[in-house]
């Protein structure tokens, strides 16, 4: 039976992952500091809906001094997923503390934890913003990520640096991973799909930046958690690429790796995937470009497939009608 470590276990792809690393066996230590950056009850429900012999839930920051490495000494972790961080381009702008706490420090304190008692293998969360101003898309692995737009993205960039530095000094296996819009099923309130079925449902006007001109690769939260769970095992190791796009380092056991739908879709079909889900009509603020935010995102997974074969794609009109069919349950509506 593996014993996995989840931070971040209250979160929205947190609390899914336990969900399937539970599924498949493993014991989950989740860790998790149930902040106020959105509803607490929302964690709190999420967390309920874990509880299983096999689960241990801890609370407490990330950055704390000490705490993970307490852990790491107790259990001898066989994989340790880091989600926790402070996440949000927009909010950056306003609290970039958070964001040097929480994902600077507090992932610090896991690579420090890990050194003194490594786990077979750690994975990462970084974000699809790590690429910044790049315009040539797809994003493969290997491109250049040099210009970051927001402080969110520029800290999610150091951490993979820090995470490099520790794989090459230490030996340790290190996947760090590039997401692309996560959305479904108890999702975060400040996420697109959230706010709009909202508004949506309450007769209210939606927020539709560039004037709905954006792309995104909506990526359905059980997929990406099924490529996690694969991917677990799969350490990297020196000198040992899985193909020719491979972004593994040349000198440490370490990979950066998109984890996308694949193809990217049009911020107009998406509100017509949730008008459709709802059945009504969205009324829409069309608004210019937000700070820090680009106008398109769209994941090469090349390096996915080579790793952990084919997975599944669930289409966004799907997603989105699970999506609108748990907020109706979840909130009565």
């Amino acid at each position: 039976m593996p014993k996995t470590l989840v931070t971040g276990a209250a979160g929205f792809i947190g609390f899914h992952l336990c969900q399937r690393l539970l599924a498949e066996g493993h014991e989950v230590i989740g860790l998790d500091a149930i902040t106020d950056y959105y509803d607490v009850s929302l964690k709190r429900d999420r967390i309920a809906q874990l509880e299983n012999e096999r689960f241990t839930f801890v609370k407490g920051r990330v950055e704390t001094r000490g705490l993970l490495m307490d852990l790491f000494a107790q259990h001898c972790f066989d994989y340790a997923f880091h989600l926790a961080a402070q996440a949000g381009v927009r909010h950056s702008i306003e609290q970039p503390r958070d964001y040097l706490e929480s994902n600077i420090a507090g992932t610090f304190e896991l690579l420090e934890a890990a050194r003194a008692h490594p786990p077979k293998h750690m994975l990462i969360a970084s974000t699809s913003s790590a690429y910044g101003s790049n315009t040539e898309m797809p994003y493969v692995e290997t491109m250049r990520t040099d210009h970051q737009m927001s402080f969110y993205a520029a800290t999610k960039k150091a951490t993979e640096s820090m995470a490099h530095s520790y794989a090459h000094l230490y030996d340790l296996p290190i996947t760090m991973f590039r997401f692309f819009t996560v959305y479904g099923p108890w999702g975060r309130p400040d996420m697109a799909l959230f706010k709009f079925t909202k508004a949506i449902l309450q007769g209210e006007a939606i927020d539709v930046y560039n004037r709905g001109d954006m792309m995104r690769d909506f990526t359905y939260v059980d997929d990406l958690v099924e490529a996690l769970e694969r991917l677990a095992p799969l350490a990297p190791q020196r000198g040992a690429p899985a193909c020719a796009e491979d972004s593994l380092s040349p000198v440490a056991p370490w990979r950066v790796l998109n984890i996308g739908n694949g193809s990217p879709v049009q911020l107009t079909a998406f509100i017509e995937a949730i008008e459709a889900a709802t059945g009504l009509t969205a009324k829409q603020n069309l608004l210019p470009m937000q700070p820090g935010d680009v106008p398109a995102t769209w994941a090469d997974t090349t390096l996915l497939t080579a790793l952990a074969g084919d997975a599944q794609h669930t289409p966004v009109t799907e997603g989105v009608r699970r999506f609108v069919a748990w907020y109706r349950a979840y909130y009565a509506v």
